[in-house]
């Protein structure tokens, strides 16, 4: 009796199919993809729509920051009429500078104003350049020609001839008042605190302190 079997004739064919993968090599499902997201590229606007639209937002950026340095920094003034010689002279652009008064400080003397006009009638113009020559406190008079504050002779080396007009004052400015004249001291030719009084602050708009134009006249002030 043969007792021994081969066991090699009795073991069962191994079955050779795909592998099993592990949990720790699991496939990695696509992204999906959001919901409108085919829908959006598919309405892409043209270009020259997208470039009128930054040309706009850029240019509409620039038109409210000169609009808010116009305000509040600065802006450019044209002189007109001969009250300001030998100082200014007619189409003289001047550089205006608004921070100095609108964020506290004040006029001081001998400062280049621009002011509104605070006269009344047919000759009255909508702005008007004249020098700062009396601030809060002081006492104005014109005597003999001369300019006086305070009791004291003032040497103004900007002026090319003596005070024309009629004798004035003495005058105490009150507090926020400010006594301006023109630099051209020819007689009748410079409408200013002689005619229409002391000026408040907030009749002031700026402080000239440049003239821009012409070029060769590039000076500060």
């Amino acid at each position: 009796m043969n007792l021994y079997s081969d066991s090699s004739h009795d073991t069962e064919p191994t079955t050779i199919g795909p592998r099993k993968r592990s949990h720790a090599q699991a496939a990695v499902k696509p992204p999906k993809e959001k919901p409108g997201k085919a829908g959006k590229q598919g309405s892409n606007k043209p270009p020259w729509i997208t470039e009128v639209w930054d040309w706009s937002r850029t240019l509409s950026i620039a038109v409210i920051v000169v609009l808010l340095f116009h305000y509040f920094v600065f802006n450019l003034s044209t002189v007109k009429g001969q009250s300001m010689e030998p100082t200014l002279y007619e189409k003289e652009w001047l550089f205006i500078n608004k921070y100095t008064y609108k964020f506290g400080g004040s006029p001081e003397r001998s400062d280049i104003i621009i002011l509104k006009d605070p006269s009344e009638g047919v000759g009255k113009k909508e702005y008007l350049v004249k020098r700062v020559v009396g601030i809060p406190g002081d006492t104005i008079e014109i005597r003999q020609g001369q300019l006086y504050r305070n009791g004291q002779l003032v040497v103004e080396s900007y002026t090319d001839t003596e005070i024309e007009d009629l004798d004035y004052g003495p005058l105490k400015l009150d507090d926020d008042r400010y006594f301006v004249m023109g630099d051209n001291r020819h007689a009748r030719a410079s409408k200013d605190s002689r005619i229409f009084g002391p000026v408040s602050k907030d009749m002031i708009r700026g402080r000239a302190d440049f003239i821009l134009w012409p070029i060769i006249k590039l000076n500060s002030l």
